[in-house]
């Protein structure tokens, strides 16, 4: 059985990141239980020419190539910084050139990161709507962490890693008997 491809894209710049962090950890636990083949971009690695790019076709190559990574993953996990209540422009601006019909049915997790819990919301006020938009599978379960779920940009609360557990669980649905240990005995 050829391996699955989960992309994960935290719409940040910074590094180190929070939010890459965040994607980072459930990307990875998610690799880990259905044998995923991981990819994880930020918006450092889609380059300079997203801001300047009106089309598609006005992108640089490497940024054409992890639009290409997230259109054609079998599963995106989805995570976004919080400014002044909702992701950031550039993040969006990289949704909107893609085309609607290509995230149809995908199955994505939805993630962000934000000072405290008054953001608590935007996974479900924001990202939902943006990803239902392109009538994505958003799992039931989103993924919001504070500064303080974090030590040293690594996941530390034990709520938020619960929280993340739920939401890989939820894949199964998509990806049925492709848990670790069936694989390996293949």
């Amino acid at each position: 059985m050829s391996a699955h491809k989960l992309v994960g894209l935290a719409g940040s710049f910074n590094r180190p990141s929070k939010t890459f962090a965040l994607v980072e950890n459930v990307a990875g636990l998610a690799g880990e239980k259905y044998g995923f083949d991981n990819t994880i971009y930020d918006l450092t690695d889609v380059g300079p020419s997203l801001g300047q790019a009106l089309r598609r076709d006005d992108l640089d190559s490497r940024a054409r190539e992890v639009i290409d990574d997230i259109v054609n993953a079998d599963v995106l996990v989805i995570g976004a910084p919080t400014y002044k209540g909702s992701y950031p422009g550039l993040f969006k601006h990289l949704i909107d050139l893609i085309d609607p019909h290509e995230l149809r049915a995908k199955p994505i997790i939805i993630t962000a990161t934000g000072g405290g819990d008054r953001h608590a919301l935007m996974v479900e006020h924001q990202l939902r709507p943006l990803f239902g938009f392109f009538m994505s599978h958003t799992l039931p379960t989103a993924v919001y962490a504070s500064d303080r779920d974090f030590t040293d940009y690594r996941v530390s609360s034990d709520p938020l890693s619960k929280r993340i557990g739920e939401v890989i669980g939820e894949l199964e649905a998509f990806f049925p008997g492709r848990s670790r240990a069936l694989i390996a005995a293949e």
